[in-house]
């Protein structure tokens, strides 16, 4: 047979089904296939002996997706499709535009929920981010509408959030204005509990939700940043690169400013992107002579171990460092759906969100 882009298409589609545990409906999508049938075309008939050949042939194609599907046979609560409303919005300002997508449980009814505000990392969109990290299936769970801002192509060539230029590391300026305006927007037409607005990301993602949370601290209550780096350790992007090397950054040459909301950090010690030792400059602002506890613990077998160090800043603002041993620079726990995932790790998105819901301001 032929394996044109028609039947290599049939075969995702097939192989999709497979791992949404619906194998009837995958038999049916390469039983057209190797008919010649459209995707949209009806089952065929088992009344001629084509089509018990066709059958056959579906049977054996069948057995093979099988066995690449049992990669992950069974879905756990995070990986259960979503059920809410994903929508694609845009948002303009003075400072520009950007799209966004908008995840509302399905259980909403206009009752005031929490929000997460979710920034990707280089060369990732909304899409990917949301599908990687699973905080949509997490938000059907505890009842959270999550937004995800879209960094485009044309704002940086990687898609990369800005946080390494000084126009884009202030209130009310550059890409900080523009994701608390999306912020700000989702609250305006939504039922939102502001004292429960949260803000996360990874990577560059990860480097921006430090800056919106250390600028916008009475906009959101908490934040988490996951393979990050700290507020103002760059200016240009050879310091950038220096500061993800691990090199002597400038936040280490200026005094670190109090922390202003709670802060959980996540990171890899094997990460080769961006160096472990930002992930501790993080938590800089927070005071060595606060309650500090460390625990080294691990997961089912096979799992990454991680130690979790509980920190307090002077002021009583609480921390959380989760060291992950052997992680690479990716999504601890997230779904191999999404791309810079580490499927073996501690669960960061659900750890995160157990987090900020611990946190609403003014507790």
């Amino acid at each position: 047979m032929k394996l044109n882009e028609g039947f290599l298409d049939s075969m995702k589609e097939a192989f999709a089904h497979f791992r949404e545990s619906d194998p009837v409906a995958a038999t049916e999508v390469i039983q057209r296939a190797l008919r010649g049938a459209p995707a949209s075309a009806a089952p065929i008939s088992q009344e001629t002996e084509e089509a018990k050949d066709v059958e056959s042939r579906a049977a054996q194609v069948a057995e093979i997706l099988q066995k690449f599907g049992r990669a992950h046979p069974h879905k756990s609560k995070s990986e259960v499709e979503d059920r809410g409303h994903f929508s694609t919005r845009t948002y303009s300002s003075a400072a520009g535009q950007r799209n966004y997508k908008l995840y509302v449980p399905s259980a909403y009814r206009n009752e005031p929920l929490p929000l997460i505000v979710m920034l990707h990392g280089c060369t990732q969109d909304a899409d990917d981010f949301a599908a990687g990290t699973q905080m949509n299936s997490l938000a059907e769970q505890h009842g959270c509408i999550i937004v995800y801002p879209i960094q485009p192509q044309g704002a940086n060539p990687s898609k990369c959030w800005n946080w390494f230029k000084p126009a884009d590391q202030t209130r009310e300026s550059g890409e900080p204005s523009l994701i608390a305006g999306i912020t700000r927007e989702v609250m305006a037409s939504h039922n939102v509990d502001s004292n429960r607005v949260y803000i996360a990301g990874l990577s560059a993602g990860g480097a921006m939700a430090a800056i919106m949370a250390q600028s916008y601290p009475d906009l959101y209550a908490a934040a988490g940043v996951h393979s990050g780096l700290p507020v103002a350790c760059a200016h240009d992007l050879p310091s950038a690169l220096a500061a993800m090397r691990g090199g002597k950054s400038r936040a280490q040459s200026h005094a670190v400013k109090a922390p202003k909301c709670p802060l959980i950090v996540f990171h890899g010690d094997a990460d080769t992107t961006v160096h472990p030792a930002n992930g501790k400059d993080l938590v800089r602002g927070f005071s060595p002579n606060g309650s500090v506890a460390g625990q080294a613990s691990a997961g089912p077998a096979g799992a990454r171990k991680q130690t979790v160090l509980h920190l307090k800043s002077s002021d009583g603002v609480p921390a959380e460092l989760w060291t992950i041993h052997g992680a690479p620079h990716a999504w601890s726990g997230g779904s191999p759906r999404g791309s810079y995932t580490d499927p073996s790790g501690p669960n960061a998105s659900a750890e995160m969100v157990r987090f900020f819901l611990a946190h609403p301001r003014g507790h």
